[in-house]
């Protein structure tokens, strides 16, 4: 069975909730059975902010997202609360700029990603999670990259489309080096 629990996790504003949808549309348009839940602070941007994935071609239990197959954080207060709840040889993706420590864990595999520094590079910083979203596709293969542009052009600002399609290339061409 196709099968994968993630948890997107930052401060609010770096876009972990826009992320998050992105890819349970790209779930949608692959056929995939698919669940959102997110979970925010009351300060919205700046205060905390995550958001569970499940993508199945199954069906799916529950839209709580407890022990994630797959971690992407954008904080270290992220980290540290959900890096122990990662399944053993799970995948975790960090903002290298921002998470200002090593993951303890030693049983799960880790890409730390300059996000920040690559935004910067493409001109908006707050294209980083689109980055971390590209790294997440190419080691997961929930869904393919196709999928997921097209479901960009679909659901996305078509002024940041082209933007978008950078960020998440730079990503996966980033965790193909790993």
């Amino acid at each position: 069975m196709l099968s994968q629990e993630i948890i997107f996790a930052g401060f609010g504003g770096q876009g972990i909730l826009s992320a998050g949808k992105y890819l349970v549309y790209a779930g949608m348009n692959a056929g995939l059975n698919v669940s959102w839940l997110p979970s925010y602070g009351p300060e919205m941007r700046g205060g905390t902010a995550n958001c569970s994935v499940v993508l199945s071609d199954g069906d799916i239990g529950s839209p709580i997202v407890i022990s994630p197959d797959t971690l992407v954080v954008m904080n270290r207060p992220s980290l540290d609360k959900f890096e122990k709840n990662l399944k053993s040889k799970g995948l975790l993706i960090l903002d290298l700029d921002i998470v200002n420590r090593e993951p303890i864990r030693k049983d799960i595999g880790v890409i730390p990603i300059p996000a920040q520094a690559f935004a910067k590079q493409l001109g908006d910083k707050r294209i980083a999670n689109m980055i971390l979203l590209g790294a997440l596709i190419f080691k997961t293969k929930i869904v393919s990259m196709e999928i997921l542009l097209n479901t960009l052009r679909e659901h996305g600002k078509e002024e940041f489309y082209e933007l978008n399609r950078a960020a998440l290339e730079i990503g996966s061409a980033f965790a193909k080096k790993l």
